[in-house]
């Protein structure tokens, strides 16, 4: 088969960049791996960057049917009861002034949805790349396996690897990010919540320990932060040593940590933050978490990947529908998300050695509490979590009916 762009990922970023290119009349493939997006995804916060682009290509309002909690606060909590408001989005300028949580497989569903009304997209499940085809020193498309194992080839202007942090794409195109570290890994399990719980989402941090809350309505997803390769550790303790640590820094959840019977209720997620030094080669684009891997802290991943869809969409688009994909559009698109991913991950880091490793090693926590209270602090912080440092906008026109033509 050839088509114009064939993207390998159905995350946020693939899925995105599937809509906003079919929308505007692009020839697109979508290669998703899996069957089905029902995976216990534990990245669902939507922030408000991405809540203005579902506005912007007229998603806002069906996305705000699909079951979702708003979060309107962020606070940090201690052990000697101090409690300090690191953002309050209700000060926000502008429509969206909260984090909307909501589970991921509806929001890819609503943008893949929207994305196959238009003829000229396509979405293969159970395709899993396995290499890339070159033709004169440029990627020329992908091969990938079915379910049956059968293999397949999609010849494409353009190939564009969303396919995660451990992308398949990238490890083809022989490319390898450099890695700046992190001294966590994250456990996240789920109780029960009672309706006078508290309401907003909020980190716990005491001595040799921190855990974030989050409000799922019926639920709590709980993220217990562990030191870096620590998860067979804490497995050798036992799932009743997590639970007594979840009610001491938690004491609400006494009586619930019941629920939590092993270690087959716990999920593990081993935190990198990394980065491509080069993100493209001809005929080749990657981004979203094949570009950069980000840390859990402030949520932002899938508001990243977003912001590089969006991008992309922007910048090449007008010459995917000449049936183009020049490599300076490519690098463009690396020179314009570089500088807002490169701040991102610097904020993160200040944010693992200052708070977390302390916390994680058991020494005493130095938290800024007047700084917070100043208004430009406050400004700053708010902003900062809720568009990040370059806030995409839709661009690319629509063509109303998309192309009428893919070529098989």
């Amino acid at each position: 088969m050839r088509t114009t762009c064939v993207i390998a990922g159905g995350g946020p970023a693939g899925a995105v960049l599937g809509l906003l290119l079919a929308r505007a009349g692009v020839d697109v493939t979508l290669l998703e791996k899996h069957a089905d997006f029902l995976r216990d995804f534990r990245g669902d916060t939507i922030h408000p960057s991405t809540l203005q682009v579902l506005d912007e290509l007229g998603l806002a309002d069906d996305f705000h049917r699909l079951p979702h909690r708003k979060a309107y606060t962020m606070s940090l909590e201690t052990d000697d009861g101090r409690v300090m408001r690191v953002a309050d989005l209700r000060e926000l300028h502008g429509k969206y002034r909260y984090i909307a949580f909501v589970p991921q497989w509806d929001f890819l569903d609503l943008v893949t949805a929207r994305a196959s009304k238009y003829p000229n997209f396509r979405l293969v499940m159970n395709a899993e790349v396995v290499d890339l085809l070159r033709r004169n020193g440029a990627v020329r498309g992908v091969r990938y396996r079915d379910e049956s194992g059968a293999e397949h080839e999609i010849e494409a202007v353009l190939t564009v690897g969303a396919d995660g942090r451990g992308s398949d794409v990238r490890r083809a195109a022989g490319l390898a990010p450099r890695e700046f570290g992190a001294p966590m890994d994250v456990v996240w399990f789920r109780l029960p919540r009672e309706p006078d719980d508290p309401d907003q989402p909020f980190l716990r941090a005491s001595s040799g320990h921190l855990m974030v809350a989050i409000n799922r309505e019926t639920y709590w997803q709980l993220a217990y932060v562990i030191p870096k390769g620590g998860f067979d550790r804490l497995k050798e303790r036992g799932v009743d040593d997590l639970r007594r640590t979840a009610v001491r820094l938690m004491p609400f959840l006494d009586g619930r940590v019941a629920e939590l019977r092993d270690f087959e209720g716990v999920g593990f997620l081993r935190v990198a933050v990394n980065r491509l030094g080069r993100w493209h080669l001809p005929g080749l684009l990657l981004i979203g978490d094949a570009a950069h891997a980000m840390s859990p802290i402030f949520g932002v991943g899938i508001n990243l990947a977003v912001q590089d869809a969006v991008a992309t969409a922007n910048i090449v688009g007008p010459a995917l529908l000449r049936g183009e994909a020049p490599e300076a559009l490519l690098a463009r698109v690396e020179r314009r998300r570089t500088p807002p991913t490169a701040v991102t991950q610097a904020a993160q880091r200040i944010v693992q050695r200052v708070l977390i490793r302390r916390a994680l090693e058991s020494r005493p926590l130095r938290l800024p509490t007047a700084l917070p209270r100043l208004p430009l602090v406050r400004q700053a912080a708010r902003r900062f979590l809720a568009y990040g440092v370059l806030p995409e906008h839709v661009r690319l026109p629509s063509s109303q009916n998309g192309s009428q033509q893919m070529d098989t």
